[in-house]
């Protein structure tokens, strides 16, 4: 019979926890709502791209923007170019879809989000996830979300693209209210993307000494900033362009009506 020391390391056992998760609070709440507002957000991205009313003089629908096709009015056209011929037939915003909807879906935020909300990896904090295994980024298709940084190129350009939109807005139409929900839009949208842990390493992550390089220290200061603030800026962003592009296409389709729309 094996006799052990008082010196004897003490092997221990993970608990055994037979339940799911110990917690007693309403843990599902935040990945059902998170779930919840994404699905609407996709659902009326699929029908904002296939609508046809983007367009109301002076006024774009960020979903549309840049309208590039020559089946677009020509005041929807970034600065009148057209380069898309007449063989393209499909609705004008599946050409830019995938630079802001990329940005989005690569967005270190989003993918804590819609993993949480859509396949439960994990659902919240202490509580099982029901995959048996796990393989994090490492293999695809989930190894493409590297490319977020090359998405965040393309976001900078939508950005600067949706805040033209609004400054055009503003002049021939300063007293429109959609005016000023685009303006709205187009600052929310600049701060996410500003925002992004991607910028922030850009501004100034690789400097081994700020002292050297004050321009980009300050710069980097803000981006962290902003960078804080990222979760509440990406909801914030993404309520906003829904927001102001089903307002250009209810004033484009005759529904909202009222002097200065």
């Amino acid at each position: 019979m094996t006799q052990t020391t008082p010196d004897a390391p003490v092997r221990r056992q993970r608990a055994q926890i037979r339940v799911r998760t110990l917690r007693t609070d309403r843990w599902w709440l935040a990945p059902l709502l998170t779930f919840l507002a994404l699905s609407a957000f996709l659902v009326y991205g699929v029908w904002a791209i296939i609508d046809g009313s983007y367009y109301f003089d002076p006024y774009i629908a960020p979903f549309s923007s840049p309208c590039l096709t020559t089946s677009c009015a020509e005041g929807a056209r970034l600065f009148g170019w057209a380069p898309i011929g007449d063989w393209y037939t499909l609705p004008p915003g599946l050409l830019i879809l995938g630079l802001p909807g990329g940005f989005r879906l690569t967005c270190y935020y989003y993918r804590k989000s819609y993993y949480r909300s859509f396949w439960l990896s994990p659902p919240a904090c202490a509580v099982q996830e029901p995959h048996g295994k796990y393989s994090g980024e490492t293999r695809f298709p989930l190894i493409m979300q590297n490319i977020h940084r090359y998405f965040f190129y393309a976001a900078i350009v939508i950005g600067a693209i949706l805040s033209y939109d609004a400054i055009l807005a503003v002049i021939h139409k300063p007293l429109g209210l959609g005016s000023w929900v685009l303006i709205a839009n187009a600052v929310l949208i600049v701060a996410y993307t500003l925002s992004c842990h991607s910028c922030r390493h850009i501004t100034a992550g690789r400097l081994n000494h700020f002292s050297r390089h004050p321009l980009r220290y300050r710069a980097w200061t803000f981006v962290s900033k902003l960078n804080a603030k990222h979760q509440p800026l990406a909801w914030a962003s993404m309520f906003s362009v829904m927001g102001a592009d089903l307002y250009v296409r209810l004033v484009a389709k005759g529904i909202i009506a009222f002097p200065y729309a």
